[in-house]
């Protein structure tokens, strides 16, 4: 069975690799950016408490062998830029594969949402993990809608995933 991470994977700008404790300062500045809660309702108000849990769920994924999110650093920099990766979920009781990225902000509106998009797209394919990804955003978040356009999904359905209103945006070998 795969793990679907892709840990060691690169794309034009940026290297895929596996997340460790000691990114958590790093990613801590997205927690911090008012805008990162402003889609999504549920989330833990303090910015520590917020990145610990998304940390702790990343590490039991990779345990579960349930996808994960990869660290995404510049080639030309070294600095941790995101997260993306290939996420086992469930939705209205199906098994799906959910393609999920997320952009420091200092980073936001430079193309590395797609780029990473992109690349997990092909690396699921190619390797045959699914016939179909998803991604799942809530229905008001468009910069993350337009990333999923561009990657070559369209909306498949919308549904409520953990208390939050959502498109699931498909695309299919």
């Amino acid at each position: 069975m795969p793990d679907y991470v892709m840990f060691n994977e690169e794309s034009e700008r940026l290297l895929f690799k596996k997340v460790t404790k000691s990114d958590f300062e790093r990613w801590l500045p997205f927690h911090q950016e008012p805008l990162r809660s402003k889609y999504w309702s549920g989330l833990p108000k303090d910015p520590i408490t917020a990145c610990k849990e998304q940390f702790s769920r990343m590490f039991e994924r990779y345990e579960e062998q349930s996808g994960g999110m990869n660290a995404l650093f510049s080639k030309e920099t070294n600095k941790l830029i995101g997260l993306a990766g290939l996420l086992v979920q469930h939705v209205n009781n199906k098994k799906e594969l959910e393609i999920g990225y997320s952009i420091l902000p200092e980073y936001w509106r430079q193309g590395y949402g797609f780029e990473a998009a992109k690349k997990c797209k092909e690396v699921a394919f190619e390797n045959k993990w699914a016939d179909s990804l998803i991604s799942i955003i809530q229905v008001n978040n468009i910069p993350s809608q337009k990333i999923a356009l561009k990657n070559g999904m369209y909306i498949d359905f919308s549904t409520t995933y953990k208390n939050n209103p959502v498109h699931i945006f498909r695309i299919k070998v």
